[in-house]
């Protein structure tokens, strides 16, 4: 096991800059988003303060930008975004759905956030790849601890290897249950606005009808059994053996070179910190 403290930087050929990337990542949005806001102070966070239902594109293109400074922009772009996202945050304040009052940068709720993000590398792996071997899983998992420090992630809200992990996130994901943001965003899905001026509603009203089926096809797939069962989302022997094939086919994606996989994600972290390099100078 590698112990977190001697966890190397993410550099090319280590665990989190060889599986943080894969574009099959993307597959997983809609889970790791109702993941994060089945959490109740995330959950209330994102209804009150986040432009997610006005216009999603964007707010999902904001997010992997700010991920791929954290794990491709080196120590200094990590640095700097999670000042940027703490500045960002602070304000945020109001009344969960429990009635008790949060802040966005509830310790709890941040780490369960970045938490999130630690599993999907793993979860595009086991659905889509090839399982992360139990080497390269504990040098993973201790650079996403480095990169949650750095974020300002208390250590006691770190565990402290991987299986510990494991037992937090499937407590935490027992807990959850249906709130008002798991709706809104189930509602968002169906109704995502036109992402193009010059695309034609009457076309892009298909093509959002498809893309409502596919992520729900997603997040069925891809969402805890027993959590999917606890919101209610219809899953049946024939989609899951549609999921299995699909799984399958995408692992014929396994031949694609390491580097080529994650390259949109490690460019756009390059071109983030070039740019806000160029700011500060």
């Amino acid at each position: 096991m590698v112990p977190l403290v001697h966890a190397p930087p993410v550099l090319r050929g280590t665990a989190a800059w060889k599986y943080f990337g894969d574009f099959r990542g993307s597959l997983l949005a809609g889970q790791v988003l109702l993941l994060q806001v089945a959490h109740p102070v995330v959950g209330a966070g994102v209804q009150d303060h986040s432009e997610y239902r006005e216009d999603p594109w964007t707010r999902l293109m904001r997010t992997a930008g700010s991920l791929s400074i954290c794990v491709y922009g080196g120590r200094r772009g990590a640095l700097y975004e999670a000042k940027r996202l703490r500045e960002l945050h602070r304000p945020f304040t109001g009344v969960d759905f429990t009635g008790r009052r949060y802040s966005a940068l509830n310790p709890a709720a941040y780490a369960w956030v970045h938490s999130t993000l630690v599993m999907l590398p793993v979860d595009t792996q086991r659905f889509f790849g090839r399982e992360i071997p139990p080497s390269e899983l504990a040098e993973y998992y201790a650079q996403m601890c480095d990169i949650g420090r750095i974020l300002g992630l208390r250590e006691r809200d770190l565990p402290p290897d991987w299986p510990a992990f494991e037992r937090y996130y499937a407590e935490m994901v027992d807990s959850f249950a249906q709130n008002p943001a798991i709706d809104t965003l189930l509602a968002t899905i169906a109704e995502v606005p036109n992402p193009w001026r010059r695309l034609p509603d009457l076309l892009w009203t298909r093509m959002r009808r498809a893309q409502h089926r596919f992520q729900l096809f997603m997040i069925g797939g891809t969402l805890p059994p027993a959590l999917r069962a606890r919101l209610g989302l219809k899953w049946t022997d024939e989609q899951q053996a549609r999921f299995d094939r699909f799984c399958r086919a995408l692992r014929l994606a396994n031949a694609v070179p390491v580097p080529v996989r994650s390259v949109h994600l490690r460019s756009i972290g390059w071109l983030n910190v070039w740019l806000r390099a160029r700011r500060l100078d």
